[in-house]
């Protein structure tokens, strides 16, 4: 059974090409897959990203929430929760 939802498998397989050059998966199956190897994480919110991120290393002090939410590695969710992958 799959950790992820299929809204955010299907929002991973759409916008992977944010963080990676070539497709990691082309199926539902294959992005659960990738996403359970590299131990993606779904937040609800933009301070959560902002948590996880700081506590993960990057410095966002005097990012804006729209900048956050740009950042490569954070896909925004259908319902307003956030999709981490860390690269």
């Amino acid at each position: 059974m799959s950790m992820y939802s299929d809204e955010c498998l299907e929002v991973f397989l759409k916008l992977q090409d944010r963080l990676f050059d070539e497709p990691v998966a082309d199926t539902p199956e294959e992005a659960d897959a990738f996403l359970e190897d590299c131990m993606a994480e779904v937040v609800d919110s933009l301070d959560d990203v902002r948590e996880y991120l700081e506590e993960s290393g990057m410095d966002v002090d005097g990012l804006s929430d729209e900048e956050l939410e740009e950042q490569s590695e954070v896909f925004p969710l259908p319902g307003g929760k956030y999709l981490i992958v860390e690269g």
